[in-house]
């Protein structure tokens, strides 16, 4: 039986979440959007996001979306859906495009 520690569980999940965020990085690049949903109290509730074609994408939830936020990587204007940046396009690694 494998002997997991701490720290190579967080470094685990770490690199899992930087998979997501490259994957929705790159999915906004190719004319993705993520629309948010506000409460009564004016703040964010709940986190969508949408493929170019329109279809849901699993993966981004409010966490995920804020790192992007903090980041820079997406930014909303005139209250539409959030889209990728420059500094978003600095910032993802190009993959393959298996269309």
């Amino acid at each position: 039986m494998p002997h997991y520690n701490c720290h190579s569980v967080l470094c685990a999940s770490k690199r899992t979440r930087g998979a997501v965020g490259q994957r929705i990085l790159h999915m906004l690049a190719q004319g993705g959007r993520i629309e948010i949903e506000k409460n009564q109290k004016k703040r964010i509730a709940s986190v969508k996001c949408l493929t170019r074609d329109g279809w849901h994408h699993p993966g981004v939830d409010l966490d995920l979306f804020r790192k992007l936020k903090r980041k820079k990587a997406v930014s909303s204007s005139g209250g539409g859906p959030y889209r990728i940046t420059r500094r978003g396009l600095e910032l993802v690694r190009s993959e393959l495009d298996n269309r």
